[in-house]
């Protein structure tokens, strides 16, 4: 028993002796472990190793990728003889460097940007806010070369600038752009600037979100990035793994670093023909404030569709109005081609030049209308303190003796002075229970309550009949106005 008790621990011994001899001399590697090899030749004669291990595929390197396009990127200082007051809180937000004090403002203005060159014509791509009002321009080249340059044309709508410098021709380096359409959440970037004037710097991190709304929800279509991009960094390009531009840094968050906001470039690419032949960019404009077809709002307001730009609300004296949009239409399409949702239909509409007529198709309740807009000039969005519009002081109203329990809502009849257009009636909320249903929907103390699944409400009375109708698991679609966006607007609620 002992000689095969022995016999057996010696075989088992040699086996795992040769495994182990074959692993050591690299002949046989565990299926669980990658071997990532090195990018680029060897230096100094060093022999070739592997830069380390790693499970699945190799880990992305930026450095041949920024080697190429590093003398694509250029430093653009721009000069005012002075700023407006008002036009702190927009450096604040995106600016490229610290608040002035109120008695700077009369002095010569420098601001600093990052951009990069799009064609051997010498084309620039940057953002509008680096150069805006800005009388003198100087580019600098990865290389050292300056050249005064010129507005091309500017988009203040999506915050995009073309500058055109001369001399130099036909040496130009070129940044490649790609297609922010195929972009994907959680892909490498990277992005390359001047932040705080340290030029040339090179941030890396990965896509965080696409299609992020800040300034203006009808036009914003921002890529959200962790890539550090900081003051200085604004107009440089947001780099993708093949080596093309994908995004125009412009902005950051206030209140993280790691947060930074990109134009995609397919905007930029889209209107670069208008701003080559003309300076500026027109788009169509229809006057109609949309939200998507969701199945809440399909729910609460019988709609017969599951997709469309539905119409919140239709501004006085505009091109909808006057082709008889209505509050609650859907629209369906626009020349027979089909709207899934209100981004299409905006995307559909700017596209087109102001002037044209334009034939949509909309639900109507339960008819199929043909309307025709003709279209207007889409006016300039005001370049609105977003962090102040948070804080905006809302009319000061008495709290009523109770709240209404299934919304956690507070509401009060509409009396005394009340900064409001004299067409909007109905309740106004005083109170929103923070553990209450209305609360995640977004309805903020002093919104007007309207109406309620299209019923219309003018009293307490009014509100409380409808409300006490509701049984828990009901969708009610609350037409409000925000005192602060100064619109009207649809917000759903669940019954509890």
């Amino acid at each position: 028993m002992s000689k095969r008790f022995t016999f057996v621990t010696v075989a088992l011994s040699a086996v795992v002796a040769f495994l182990v001899g074959v692993i050591i001399a690299g002949e046989f590697t565990p299926s669980s472990i990658v071997a990532t090899a090195p990018h680029g030749p060897a230096r100094n004669g060093q022999a070739v190793r592997p830069t380390g291990v790693s499970v699945g595929p190799a880990v992305v390197n930026f450095a041949d990728i920024v080697e190429r396009m590093n003398a694509a990127v250029v430093n653009i200082d721009s000069m005012a003889k002075g700023a407006d007051p008002r036009e702190l809180p927009r450096f604040f937000r995106r600016g490229e460097g610290p608040p002035e004090s109120p008695r700077d403002f009369d002095l010569p203005r420098q601001g600093a940007g990052s951009g990069f060159i799009i064609d051997r014509d010498g084309y620039i791509l940057t953002n509008h806010h680096v150069i805006d009002g800005a009388q003198r321009i100087t580019v600098t080249l990865a290389d050292g070369r300056t050249f005064r340059a010129q507005v091309a044309g500017t988009d203040p709508a999506i915050d995009v600038a073309l500058l055109k410098i001369s001399g130099g021709m036909g040496d130009l380096p070129e940044a490649p752009l790609g297609n922010s359409d195929e972009l994907r959440v959680g892909e490498w970037v990277c992005a390359i600037g001047n932040p705080l004037g340290y030029v040339h710097s090179v941030t890396a991190g990965v896509v965080s979100f696409i299609g992020r709304k800040l300034f203006d929800p009808s036009l914003d279509d921002y890529i959200q990035t962790d890539a550090a991009i900081n003051f200085g960094n604004s107009g440089g390009p947001l780099i993708n793994t093949r080596g093309e531009v994908i995004g125009i840094n412009s902005a950051i968050s206030s209140r993280a670093s790691n947060i930074g906001f990109a134009v995609p470039i397919n905007q930029a690419v889209d209107i670069l023909p208008q701003l080559k032949s003309t300076g500026h960019v027109s788009r169509g404009y229809m006057g109609v404030f949309l939200t998507d077809v969701t199945p809440a709002l399909q729910r609460s307001l019988s709609l017969s569709t599951t997709r469309g730009a539905l119409v919140q609300d239709v501004t006085n004296g505009s091109p909808a109005e006057r082709a008889g949009l209505h509050t609650y239409d859907v629209i369906l399409d626009v020349e027979g081609r089909d709207v899934g949702t209100n981004e299409e239909l905006i995307r559909e509409i700017s596209a087109r030049q102001p002037g044209t007529t334009t034939r949509l198709g909309v639900l109507r309740d339960t008819r199929h209308l043909t309307v025709h807009v003709k279209l207007a000039e889409r006016p300039l969005r005001e370049d609105t303190d977003h962090d102040a519009l948070d804080n905006r002081t809302l009319p000061r109203v008495p709290e009523p003796a109770s709240a209404d329990l299934p919304l956690g809502l507070t509401v009060r009849d509409m009396v005394g002075r009340l900064e409001v257009p004299d067409s909007v009636h109905g309740v106004i909320v005083s109170r929103v229970d923070p553990t209450g249903a209305a609360f995640s929907a977004s309805i903020r103390r002093g919104f007007v309550i309207m109406e309620i699944n299209r019923r219309p409400v003018r009293t307490l009375a009014d509100y409380r009949r409808v409300v006490a109708t509701a049984r828990p698991g009901d969708v009610l679609a609350l037409y409000c106005y925000d005192p602060t966006l100064q619109q009207r607007t649809l917000i759903t609620v669940t019954v509890e």
